[in-house]
């Protein structure tokens, strides 16, 4: 009992001394090794914090990291719930360096990426209107891709027509470039058409048929009853009309494609290849797609280095040809097209 007195009281000694105070204590080379356990106990490593956001400049912190300061303590606040570790460790990672490093955001997806809301048809339709003037427009669709390293058991699976790698990513954009839906499940050589179809945005567009909207897409789709497309050999002047103010008006997904990849370079080919497995990577997409969404509703302007334009922003992806399986499909629904240009176009 004398003895663990005596080490406890030279315990305390030792961790309040000064180092100085320390060379003078007469201890044994059992106790020292003690104490020098007892020492790291007390003072567990402290990890320097390499980024202060009381402190770094706002134009430095939107050029590194995209967002101002006080959007990424927004995220801070309502992502810090999942971020902290349930064992209060003095030493662990704190939740903002957590939050710039996309920690925890894909639980957060419902709450930025929304399809469509009932409500807000009328607004979407005015915002696309003012585009291209074509009616009843709300939302358009597309495809891009994003290069990876494929697996390699499956690797042709994932070259695409271009003969590189990648997630073909389908999105679903508004007037504004804010993105309602995203597809980043299939790999590049998966067709656009094939995705649509296999994806949840046919039964969404059900769901809203009695409204009369549509979304557009690109001649890779076929016509169908909630989607339109350009006319193929356009042989009236209304035909031609049409065309015209639907590419005006589509040309939003592509600018959204480019605002994406231009804010989050890890997106684009430019970046290099993503080093991770498909299924990561589509974590990764789904995460910037959010984290779009969140500075477009935030108001948080585009950045960059200083340097040469590059052409990021204004990127436009060729278009894929129609799925031939999709042909009989648009016959059936060209009437619809047509009912729009006999309206609105002649």
């Amino acid at each position: 009992m004398a003895r663990q007195m005596s080490f406890f009281w030279w315990a305390l000694t030792y961790m309040t001394c000064t180092r100085e105070e320390e060379k003078s204590l007469p201890t044994a080379p059992s106790m020292h090794r003690q104490l020098g356990q007892l020492r790291r106990w007390w003072n567990p490593p402290v990890y320097r914090l390499l980024v202060d956001l009381l402190t770094m400049e706002a134009r430095h912190l939107i050029i590194t990291y995209r967002f101002d300061r006080a959007t990424i303590q927004e995220l801070c606040t309502q992502l810090e719930p999942d971020l902290m570790s349930p064992i209060r460790h003095p030493t662990g990672i704190p939740p903002d360096i957590q939050v710039l490093a996309l920690a925890a955001l894909l639980k957060h997806v419902r709450r930025y990426i929304i399809f469509l809301e009932v409500e807000d048809l009328a607004t979407m339709k005015g915002d696309f209107y003012a585009l291209g003037h074509i009616p009843n427009i709300i939302g358009a669709i597309d495809g891009t891709h994003v290069v990876l390293v494929p697996p390699h058991r499956s690797e042709q699976v994932y070259r695409n027509r271009k003969s590189y790698h990648s997630m073909n990513v389908q999105m679903v954009c508004l007037a504004d470039q804010y993105i309602s839906q995203v597809n980043a499940m299939f790999p590049g050589s998966v067709h656009d058409a094939y995705i649509l179809r296999n994806s949840s945005v046919p039964y969404m567009m059900g769901q809203l048929q009695r409204h009369r909207v549509w979304l557009l897409g690109d001649s890779g789709f076929s016509n169908l009853s909630w989607l339109l497309t350009p006319v193929r050999n356009p042989k009236t002047r209304a035909e031609e009309r049409y065309n015209e103010a639907h590419g005006q008006t589509r040309r939003v997904i592509e600018c959204t494609f480019g605002l994406l990849k231009a804010r989050f370079r890890c997106l684009h080919m430019t970046g290099g290849s993503l080093f991770y497995s498909p299924k990561k990577v589509c974590h990764i997409i789904i995460a910037c797609s959010m984290l779009h969404n969140l500075a477009l509703r935030r108001q948080v302007p585009f950045l960059q280095e200083d340097g040469p334009d590059d052409g990021v922003v204004a990127a436009v992806e060729p278009v894929e040809p129609v799925d031939s399986d999709e042909e009989e499909a648009e016959e059936e629904d060209n009437d619809n097209r047509e009912s729009v240009i006999q309206q609105y176009f002649q």
